[in-house]
């Protein structure tokens, strides 16, 4: 079969089609016009709105009360802490570098709009773990903690896993370097980040570190955004490049998934065990398997992991601490405010 390879758009070009109906994912022949009146993709306008209201500044949350309590953090506390966010802050920085390669061959000019917006955020992000780190640590403590991915050799495998298919697409930009990306994105977003969340939440109904996880509820619910907006890109080219969803390859990207699964389920037993108050691997490993059936299923393809097709009773939790909604910290009188702009999105993807 004859390798599909893409074009990089045009960024002028006057010869573009000005039809919705001939605009299209990817191979299209876009004029980069952003007209909000004219979609061919109709999910994209919620999405633009959704994440338009999720602004949200990192300093705006105080930090206060996280600073005394990190040094009264249990030591495996303390590390998993550190290890969680030096994972963190590499991957998020890794995507607001990567979003724009992806939006190069991109050719609906409202779906760039979104990865643009993605980008932005994921900017956000790594400003906040840096306004996080800021707060509680020394600086040489801080520049430790950002780089211990590169000498942690769980935090560089995983780190690895991801960069790879990125950098795969950036050597070659084919039909299948492509969905290799947005199979890895979509882990990325949908597994990866998870157990890593799940830590920051459990310190919070652990009455410890309560800033922290308010920053983790706001970066949450952006990567929900990006979640429903990979999954979407996905859908769509699915239904028009059904030759990128041969029964070969789309092995392929259930053996990447599993990867992630397998992955992600190694670094919560490595970083989290049975050494951290509230959670064990057991509860870990059954949570990220349910993420994997969650995130296999709503791309059509059922299920990966019998027996883990329902939301473990053991964290039901996650869902409750995860809503960016309960508290906002007011910007100026740092008071805990109901945050009514914008609402939040529940994670069933």
């Amino acid at each position: 079969m004859e390798i599909m390879k893409l074009k990089k758009n045009a960024l002028f070009n006057p010869a573009g089609d000005t039809k919705t109906r001939l605009r299209r994912m990817i191979g299209g022949n876009t004029t980069n016009l952003n007209d909000f009146n004219n979609v061919r993709y109709k999910w994209v306008s919620d999405w633009y709105r959704q994440a338009m209201n999720n602004f949200w500044i990192p300093e705006e949350i105080n930090l206060a009360q996280d600073v005394k309590d990190y040094t009264r953090l249990d030591s495996r506390e303390r590390t998993a802490y550190d290890k969680i966010l030096s994972f963190l802050v590499f991957l998020d920085s890794l995507q607001s570098n990567n979003l724009p390669n992806i939006s190069e061959y991109i050719t609906a000019n409202e779906v760039n709009l979104c990865l643009h917006i993605q980008a932005f955020q994921e900017c956000v992000h790594s400003q906040s773990y840096s306004y996080m780190l800021d707060s509680i640590c020394s600086p040489e403590k801080r520049n430790e903690i950002l780089y211990q991915w590169k000498t942690d050799e769980h935090l560089l495998k995983r780190n690895t896993f991801i960069g790879n298919c990125y950098n795969e697409f950036q050597k070659e930009q084919t039909g299948d370097t492509l969905m290799k990306t947005l199979m890895a994105n979509y882990i990325l977003e949908g597994i990866y980040f998870y157990s890593g969340f799940m830590f920051f939440y459990n310190l919070s109904r652990n009455g410890k570190m309560p800033g922290s996880a308010q920053e983790i509820r706001y970066i949450n619910r952006d990567e929900n955004t990006h979640l429903w907006l990979f999954r979407n890109i996905i859908l769509e080219l699915k239904k028009e490049s059904p030759e990128l969803f041969t029964a070969d390859k789309v092995k392929t990207y259930e053996a990447m998934m599993r990867e992630g699964v397998e992955q992600e389920t190694a670094w919560g037993k490595y970083v989290i065990g049975n050494n951290i108050q509230g959670l064990n691997e057991q509860m870990v490993a059954d949570y990220i398997r349910y993420l994997g059936n969650l995130r296999w299923n709503s791309l059509g393809y059922g299920v990966l992991y019998d027996g883990y097709e329902r939301e473990p009773e053991s964290m039901r939790w996650v869902s409750q601490y995860s809503n960016a909604n309960m508290v906002k910290t007011d910007f100026f009188e740092a008071k805990s405010t109901a945050y009514a702009k914008s609402t939040a999105i529940v994670d069933d993807l």
